[in-house]
């Protein structure tokens, strides 16, 4: 029986359509992309992005050319080195255009091949590898500046001359008279450095208490023998500017202007990387 008091109960309605699956992101990225701020804050983070993954492979790049060029270095003088690549333009531009514009060469100073206590700071300029028939490219400036100590010398002379080094017990300089003077137990042989022919020879200035057991006319062809050794035959036409000697040793620059690099070259060091 149907009680006249009851409140009548709402007829149901048809069901309600199931939520779309993924309509609030949309939703979300619309309302998001309609902010002016929201839309500058994405194209910051995206520039960021761009940049940080040029900035990742610009320093791969630039600590790869370093290592690579420092090592053959290395090879080349036997002792340890460290090159840097000009800042700009950016390495990679350098490297793709073949046109690097400046590098930096430093050694550590214990020795440059048979020199000992050698010290070479070695800056290239305008570097562009462009192959030809009978070249590499081109290298618009290199300058060397040379720094040997003085107990460097001595022990040089000690394993390179077989006359003068046996006696050699020491080696001091002159800076205000240019000179460098060999001592030994039996006298001492002084010379003064200087820049012939775009070379460096040891000119003899004197030989003191040697007279009864090294003639005087023996001791410059040592001396030119030695030189000669260390100082000519350079590559890419390089000469010798200037040489000076200071408090501590001897200080030379050498240098070249707009010279050739070789198509190919004998150096086992320059085919290791």
């Amino acid at each position: 029986m149907t009680d006249p008091w009851a409140r009548p109960q709402p007829q149901p309605g048809p069901p309600s359509p199931p939520p779309q699956k993924g309509s609030a992101l949309p939703a979300k990225l619309t309302k998001f992309f309609s902010d002016p701020l929201s839309i500058i804050l994405t194209a910051v983070i995206v520039v960021a992005l761009v940049l940080a993954c040029l900035l990742g492979g610009e320093l791969y790049a630039r600590n790869r050319a370093d290592t690579v060029v420092a090592s053959t270095v290395e090879c080349v003088v036997q002792d340890k080195a460290t090159a840097s690549f000009g800042v700009l333009p950016p390495f990679l531009m350098q490297h793709m255009s073949g046109h690097y514009t400046n590098i930096h060469i430093e050694t550590a100073g214990n020795q440059v091949r048979d020199a000992k206590g050698m010290k070479l700071n070695l800056d290239i300029d305008d570097v562009r590898l462009q192959d030809s028939a009978n070249s590499s490219g081109t290298i618009g400036s290199l300058v060397a500046t040379i720094d040997w100590s003085s107990d460097g010398i001595k022990q040089t002379i000690q394993g390179a001359i077989p006359l003068i080094g046996s006696f050699v017990s020491g080696v001091t300089t002159n800076a205000g008279e240019g000179t460098i003077e060999l001592e030994g137990p039996l006298g001492s042989i002084t010379a003064k450095p200087q820049v012939v022919d775009g070379s460096i020879s040891l000119a003899v200035q004197k030989v003191t208490g040697l007279g009864f057991t090294l003639p005087r006319e023996s001791v410059q062809p040592a001396l030119d023998a030695f030189t000669s050794t260390l100082t000519q035959n350079y590559p890419l036409n390089i000469k010798a500017d200037s040489v000076s000697v200071t408090d501590s040793g001897v200080q030379s620059r050498l240098s070249t202007q707009n010279a050739t690099m070789p198509k190919q070259t004998d150096d086992p060091c320059f085919g290791k990387f």
